[in-house]
């Protein structure tokens, strides 16, 4: 026995987010979309658009207000110069 206490063996995954919802992927630093689940991985496509990538669900975070906005606007502003459809 290692006398640790086991803690984090048996981590609870964090919750499914809905299609579209914006997430950070704090091991790449980067913001995605989240698209959907595939063999216990998260997958998440760039907000300007772009390939997608998958993630550890443990790695994955909610937007803070201000990620979120400067997200948004970015999207917006990729929409409007004809880069995202």
């Amino acid at each position: 026995m290692s006398g640790k206490s086991g803690e984090g063996e048996h981590e609870v995954p964090p919750p499914v987010p809905e299609i579209g919802a914006l997430m950070l992927d704090s091991a790449r630093d980067l913001v995605g979309e989240f698209r959907g689940v595939w063999a216990g991985r998260w997958s998440l496509r760039p907000v300007k658009g772009g390939v997608e990538w998958e993630v550890d669900p443990k790695d994955v975070r909610p937007l803070n207000a201000e990620q979120r906005m400067r997200a948004e606007v970015g999207k917006a502003n990729a929409r409007s110069r004809g880069e995202v459809l």
